[in-house]
C-alpha cells in the first residue's frame, strides 16, 4: 500500500469519487443520477456521500441538450463539431439539501407531478394507475415510471393503453411500464384483473384509483347498475377489496382515489338521514348526470376515509384527492356543452 500511496495510485477516501463501475448522469432537467453498470440500476444519491445533486447554469456557449430516439439525454457542442453524454455542466454540481418546507409553501396551483416527484427514486416499487391512458392518470403514470416505479397502466381499451405505453418509453426506453385490460362497468372484469394481477407475484405499493365519467347518458351496467356509480366508484371499491391482501403483505403502501370538490353539492341520505340506496344508482327518470358524478365523488371521499381508518393500522394509508377544478382532460367528451364550457374555461384553469 505504501507503493500506491507514493505512486498516487492508492485507494482514495474521496467521497466525490465514484466507484468502479458507476457513472454519473443527467437528467433532461438538470438533476444528477447515478448508474450502477454492474449491478445494472439507478439511483439519485451519490454511492459514496448519500448527497443528492443538481447541475447549476446554463450549458457553455455553443452547447445544446438533445435526445436520442431511446429518449437518452445527450449534448452537442456546435462550436467543436461533437457530441457526448456527459453533460458538460457537471465539474458544477450543487448539492441538494434544501430546508424542508410546509405542504403548503412547497406546492401550489402550477405544480406538476414532475416536479412533486423531482429527486425521488421510486425503484422497485409497483403501482396500479386506473383510466391511465389519458388525462390526470396518463400524466402520473407517466411521472412515477420516469422517476423508476413499476406502473401498470389499468384501461377499459387494450390499444389505448399500449398506445399510452409507448408514448412513456418514447420518454425513457427503459421506463418499466405495461397496460393491463380493466373495464370498471364490468365487476367481472374487475376481477379478472385482480386474478391477472395477482398471478404475477409481485407486490403492490401504489393502487390510484382514478378512472370516472363524467356527464354520461343514463345507462346501466351488465350488472344492471347506473354506469356513472359503478364507474367512478363501486368498480374502484370492489378492485381495492378483491386487492387489499397484496396492498397490506406490500406496506408501507397506500391507496389514492380521485375525488372532486363537486362532492360537496349533493346529498345521500333521505329526508329522515337514512342512506338512500336509489340515489346512488337511480332509474333513468331520476338521474341528472351532474348529480350522479358528484354522489360517486362523495362515496369515493367517504370510502376512503373509512379504507384509511381500516387499514391504516396495517401500514396501507388512504387518500382522496382534489385534482383541480376543471382540469382539461378527455372526461367532459360526453356533451358538447361540457366541451364548450371546458374549453373557455381553459385559459384560467390548471392545465395537463
Amino acid at each position: 500500500m505504501a507503493a500506491l500511496k507514493y505512486s498516487g495510485l492508492e485507494d482514495t477516501d474521496s467521497e466525490e469519487e465514484l466507484p468502479p463501475g458507476w457513472e454519473e448522469r443527467t437528467t433532461k432537467d438538470g438533476w444528477v443520477y447515478y448508474a450502477n453498470h454492474l449491478e445494472e440500476k439507478t439511483q439519485w444519491e451519490h454511492p459514496k456521500s448519500g448527497k443528492r445533486k443538481r447541475v447549476a447554469g446554463e450549458l457553455p456557449y455553443g452547447w445544446e441538450q438533445e435526445a436520442d430516439e431511446n429518449g437518452q439525454v445527450y449534448f452537442v457542442d456546435h462550436i467543436n463539431k461533437r457530441t457526448t453524454y456527459l453533460d458538460p455542466r457537471l465539474a458544477f454540481t450543487v448539492e441538494d439539501n434544501p430546508v424542508k418546507p410546509t405542504a403548503r409553501q412547497k406546492y401550489d396551483g402550477n405544480s406538476t407531478a414532475m416536479e412533486i416527484l423531482q429527486g425521488r427514486d421510486l425503484s422497485g416499487k409497483v403501482v396500479i394507475i386506473t383510466g391511465a391512458n389519458s388525462g390526470i392518470g396518463f400524466e402520473t403514470a407517466k411521472s412515477l415510471a420516469l422517476h423508476g416505479a413499476h406502473v401498470i397502466l389499468a384501461c377499459r381499451s387494450t390499444s389505448r393503453g399500449n398506445e399510452a405505453v409507448q408514448r412513456i418509453l418514447e420518454e425513457w426506453h427503459k421506463a418499466k411500464v405495461e397496460a393491463m385490460t380493466l373495464d370498471l362497468a364490468s365487476l367481472q372484469s374487475v376481477q379478472h384483473f385482480a386474478e391477472a394481477f395477482k398471478s404475477k407475484n409481485v407486490p403492490l405499493h401504489i393502487l390510484i384509483c382514478n378512472a370516472a365519467v363524467f356527464g354520461a347518458p343514463w345507462c346501466l351496467t351488465e350488472d344492471d347498475l347506473e354506469s356513472t356509480f359503478q364507474v367512478n366508484h363501486l368498480g374502484h371499491f370492489y378492485l381495492v377489496q378483491l386487492l387489499e391482501d397484496i396492498l397490506r403483505r406490500s406496506s408501507p403502501a397506500r391507496v389514492v382515489v380521485v375525488s372532486s370538490e363537486s362532492h360537496r353539492f349533493t346529498e345521500i341520505k333521505d329526508s329522515s338521514g337514512k342512506l338512500d340506496f336509489s340515489l346512488l344508482s337511480p332509474s333513468k327518470k331520476d338521474y341528472w348526470a351532474m348529480l350522479a358524478y358528484n354522489r360517486s365523488k362523495l362515496c369515493n371521499i367517504l370510502f376512503s376515509n373509512e379504507l384509511n381508518r381500516r387499514l391504516s393500522p396495517y401500514g396501507v394509508t388512504s387518500n382522496a384527492v382534489h385534482p383541480g377544478n376543471m382540469i382539461y382532460s378527455s372526461i367532459h367528451r360526453n356533451w358538447w356543452v361540457y366541451t364548450l364550457l371546458f374549453t373557455l374555461a381553459r385559459p384560467f384553469t390548471k392545465s395537463m
